[in-house]
């Protein structure tokens, strides 16, 4: 099985679970009822998932798009507000062995 399957439907019910349910409900009872010749069952079930598709793209068609603001990237100052450090010289002394 393609690996990329599960990793969609996981992504799919974490983001919209209802629907998510109603369009998986809407095609088990489609396929039960288009094998077992039940075209009750079967046109209830593609009314189920034809409702939640519809409440998919009404959603997206309400969802007000969000203005992207423009990345600011902070680059560090060309000079430092701290002060610099002294120095490191080699002392004199040898130390002890």
């Amino acid at each position: 099985m393609n690996a990329v399957f599960p990793r969609f439907l996981k992504s799919a019910y974490r983001k919209e679970p209802l629907i998510s349910v109603l369009l998986t409900i809407g095609v088990v009872d489609a396929f039960i009822g288009g094998f077992d010749d039940s075209w009750s069952l079967f046109a209830f079930g593609l009314g189920t998932a034809g409702v939640a598709l519809a409440y998919k793209f009404w959603r997206i068609q309400q969802r007000q798009p969000i203005p992207e603001e423009p990345v600011v990237q902070h680059y560090l100052p060309s000079r430092s507000s701290s002060s610099a450090l002294p120095m490191l010289s080699v002392s004199k002394k040898k130390p002890p062995y």
